[in-house]
């Protein structure tokens, strides 16, 4: 068994595993940052984001989709995934996302229903779930149907170790931890090993701070 587990969003890097590298402006702070400010760190990092919209919390929705769309213009245009926040948002994010096409896109901390769950695998999308997923029936639903070959698995901003993420995901889908690991390990290979220009991005350098 590897001891490599792929923790695809996280605000508590550790160095240890495989934590993503990303750059973006979060829908919170669309109004205070620009997406400019992002494009130096492109080069150094394995996606942009998180981006998305929030239909709850931050700036209003039009300064949220101007971001968000910028975003996903330069995720296009360097050929890098996306890391999705969305909150109460679902229609809209997935209007935006077949609209740009990016190369692969990540719906982060993922509590949606099963019916969303299912409409996003089908575009090919990967769904991430953390800690709150086990909090609600409905999202330890989307969390079983989710097929093994468009999953992973986070820590997000809570302090619960990755190992115990992937211990109780497991129960939820009925495989072992080693399945979900092989399983990350081979999603996270398929998306990131490999840069737009062929260049190695394989994660193993230290984290960006979190924007």
């Amino acid at each position: 068994m590897t001891d490599q587990f792929v923790n695809i969003h996280t605000h508590r890097p550790t160095g240890r595993g495989i934590e993503l590298r990303t750059a973006g402006i979060h829908p919170w702070n669309a109004d205070k940052e620009d997406v400019s400010t992002i494009v130096p760190l492109l080069g150094d990092v394995q996606a942009v984001g998180e981006t998305g919209l929030d239909f709850v919390h931050g700036a209003d929705r039009e300064t949220q989709l101007a971001a968000f769309r910028a975003q996903l213009a330069l995720a296009r245009e360097r050929r890098l995934p996306v890391v999705l926040h969305c909150v109460r948002a679902f229609e809209p994010v997935m209007r935006e996302l077949d609209a740009c096409r990016p190369r692969a896109a990540i719906f982060h901390g993922f509590i949606g229903s099963p019916e969303q769950a299912r409409r996003a695998v089908l575009k090919g999308y990967y769904l991430s779930f953390g800690l709150r997923a086990f909090a609600s029936p409905k999202t330890l639903e989307s969390l079983r149907e989710t097929p093994l070959s468009q999953l992973f698995l986070e820590t997000d901003d809570s302090d619960v170790p990755i190992e115990e993420i992937y211990a109780r995901a497991a129960k939820v889908k009925g495989v072992t931890p080693e399945e979900l690991q092989r399983a990350t390990l081979e999603n996270y290979g398929r998306i990131f090993t490999t840069g737009p220009q062929g260049q190695d991005k394989a994660a193993g350098t230290p984290p960006l701070p979190a924007r």
